[in-house]
């Protein structure tokens, strides 16, 4: 569970927002209930609003900075009186969108995601946010057998992003790369490997892009792979395909 109490602009109301599991996968619902205290008046509250949002890093020319996206909006409650020192809780349900990106493994926060969930309070005529409660999104079932795959590998992890930008298939704003150092097999045909899941709800796609080592007579350039992954299919299944799409980058020599 996460907390959070807040005085709106100060009218000593107070807000605690409460979620129901400590994390979630994409697909799923999370709940939670936004639970309100009065202060010393009556107060008109227009509206109380529950936003997933995602830290992205947006590029402009030579420079980069971060920006915080919303990328699910969804309504608690309308127009109510909040009466002097009255208790109320609003439960909420939260349908998590397939292509939210991933930002607990193994039950640990990934390094370099900031996903969180913001309660808008609207009172008086004015908003107020408060603070981000963090939001915890586990991998799906198959994105664990990637990742598991890829550590049997040899590859190790070196960081995660959010990038600025919308990939063919999704209807997301930015896009996960998840980074990894080479693993042995594949050290002598590129450096890095970057990994994103694209989810919806019958499968995902998993998107793979890494850049050549340069020869005597060739300069290194980025080679790309992508692949389908059916809900269900078996991890071994899975690592084959993940197999395949690493082998195919290794020959490849130029852009498919």
């Amino acid at each position: 569970m996460f907390r959070r109490l807040m005085a709106a602009f100060g009218a000593g109301v107070e807000v605690d927002t409460v979620l129901g599991a400590a994390q979630v996968r994409p697909g799923q619902s999370l709940r939670g209930e936004v639970r309100l205290r009065g202060g010393s008046s009556d107060y008109k509250v227009e509206g109380i609003t529950v936003d997933l949002t995602a830290v992205v890093e947006v590029e402009h020319g030579d420079s980069e900075h971060h920006a915080t996206y919303t990328f699910q909006r969804s309504r608690v409650s309308g127009p109510f009186e909040l009466r002097s020192g009255e208790a109320r809780a609003l439960p909420f349900e939260i349908a998590i969108p397939w292509e939210t990106p991933i930002s607990a493994v193994a039950g640990r926060p990934l390094p370099g995601m900031r996903l969180g969930v913001a309660t808008e309070l609207a009172l008086a005529g004015a908003l107020d946010k408060g603070d981000l409660d963090p939001l915890f999104v586990a991998p799906l079932p198959e994105q664990d057998h990637v990742l598991a795959a890829l550590d049997r590998l040899g590859f190790r992890f070196k960081r995660a992003d959010l990038e600025n930008g919308r990939l063919r298939g999704s209807s997301m704003p930015f896009f996960q790369e998840i980074e990894y150092h080479a693993g042995p097999q594949w050290r002598r045909h590129f450096n890095e490997l970057e990994l994103t899941f694209l989810a919806g709800p019958q499968s995902m796609d998993v998107i793979l892009e890494a850049d050549t080592r340069g020869g005597f007579l060739t300069s290194s350039h980025d080679v790309y792979d992508r692949f389908r992954v059916h809900y269900g299919d078996h991890p071994a299944t899975v690592e084959r395909s993940l197999l395949e799409g690493l082998d195919a980058m290794a020959r490849r020599r130029g852009w498919f």
